[in-house]
């Protein structure tokens, strides 16, 4: 078998490294020249990886310099990862192995605590030690029998901005506002780019609208856009594709919800990404006109300092437990962690609990329970006491929610 070569890939491969990608994927066709140039703001110096077999390009990884918003609100410096793909015909033959190897010890040694990725296959990245942590809502809501009630929180106005307004405001406004919750993520320049494409100044159909409060003070956005049936072949309907919507607080999201039910002519508001603890349901007059369609995994994180991990987010207040983790791509990983109220560290005391560290990312932000996971068989107990104790110290107030695909 050829040998792999993993290496940081050159400014002058960003291209065909995109196109490999893309290709892996099974987009059909490559990046026009517009998005292109948006797009290769993404890649950062060093942060992009490409596997060679027999001297050709047959695989590649990148990351985005990020942060991640961790229990108790320390945001740690994190690596987002994506742009991660093989060849259709190089497959199976250890390029995503070598490239996930480089790509978790370059994170390491850039002091980045965490890494994190939108999974496109979910049975691929356990074996390389990351755990699903957050989950969002896809939800429908039917704009013919949806209302506010009249008690729903209120206040504001909300204006249409175009695509060269949105982006100077919207990076600024993100960045003040998504904060207070694990899970919330950076965004970087490369990021906004890209992501505000789609604008109608740019020929497609993104629209943008952001929320003021009382004082003038922007303190949220949605971004949206329609899809519409034929009405001579089909019903006619028009959907509201909500990609996502962040605001600084009730009265921000309910405001921007109220907006996208008044849009006239429109079916149904779709979204994704909504958190599971939204409120809107219980502002709506008449709950059946909201439905969630489906529950989707959505952030994944890889704990690649564990100790600095596991120091850096609050835990509750209850007696200390000792975990066990055992890390087999990172074994500077594996050991016991004393983690207490007063927060965590290494341990040499008998572990009360054993986890592989794909199952600490899971609990890493409070989505789910060391009870759960004990139950799946995920997590070894040794003192059946230990794991509702546990329960207590990695829970949160509100659920982890990232909201942001990258």
């Amino acid at each position: 078998m050829s040998e792999v070569d993993v290496r940081p890939l050159a400014e002058s491969e960003y291209r065909q490294a995109n196109d490999l990608f893309l290709a892996s994927l099974n987009v059909p066709e490559r990046s026009s020249e517009e998005r292109w140039r948006r797009s290769v703001t993404r890649y950062e110096p060093g942060r992009a990886f490409g596997a060679y077999l027999d001297g050709e390009l047959s695989g590649t990884a990148m990351s985005l310099s990020s942060s991640l918003e961790v229990p108790g609100g320390a945001v740690l410096p994190a690596a987002a990862v994506t742009g991660v793909g093989v060849r259709a015909d190089r497959t199976r033959r250890g390029l995503l192995r070598e490239l996930m190897h480089a790509q978790l010890a370059d994170t390491r040694g850039r002091g980045e605590p965490v890494a994190m990725l939108h999974a496109s296959e979910t049975r691929i990245y356990p074996r390389f030690g990351y755990g699903l942590a957050t989950r969002t809502h896809r939800v429908s809501v039917s704009r013919f029998r949806a209302e506010l009630r009249a008690d729903a929180p209120a206040g504001g106005q909300v204006r249409l901005v175009d695509g060269p307004t949105a982006e100077k405001l919207l990076p600024e406004l993100y960045s003040r506002i998504a904060t207070g919750r694990p899970g919330l993520i950076g965004r970087s320049e490369g990021w906004w780019s890209t992501r505000l494409f789609g604008t109608l100044e740019n020929g497609g159909a993104q629209r943008i609208a952001v929320h003021s409060d009382e004082s003038g003070t922007d303190d949220g956005f949605v971004l949206f856009e329609p899809a519409k049936s034929d009405h001579h072949f089909d019903d006619g309907s028009i959907t509201m594709q909500v990609a996502e919507l962040h605001a600084a607080d009730a009265v921000a999201t309910a405001s921007l919800w109220r907006f996208l039910l008044s849009l006239d002519l429109v079916t149904t508001i779709a979204a994704i990404d909504r958190p599971v603890d939204e409120a809107l349901p219980w502002w709506l007059a008449d709950r059946r006109g909201y439905s969630v369609d489906r529950l989707d995994d959505d952030l994944w994180v890889r704990l690649v300092d564990v100790p600095a991990a596991l120091a850096a987010r609050s835990y509750g207040a209850e007696d200390p437990v000792v975990i066990e983790v055992r890390d087999a791509v990172l074994p500077e990983n594996a050991g016991s962690y004393r983690i207490g109220a007063g927060g965590a560290e290494p341990s040499d005391d008998p572990p009360h609990l054993s986890l592989d560290v794909d199952v600490l990312a899971s609990l890493y932000l409070g989505d789910v329970t060391v009870t759960t996971l004990a139950e799946a068989n995920r997590i070894n107990v040794h003192d059946p006491a230990a794991a509702s104790r546990a329960d207590r110290l990695f829970a949160t107030e509100r659920p982890p929610w990232c909201g942001t695909g990258f």
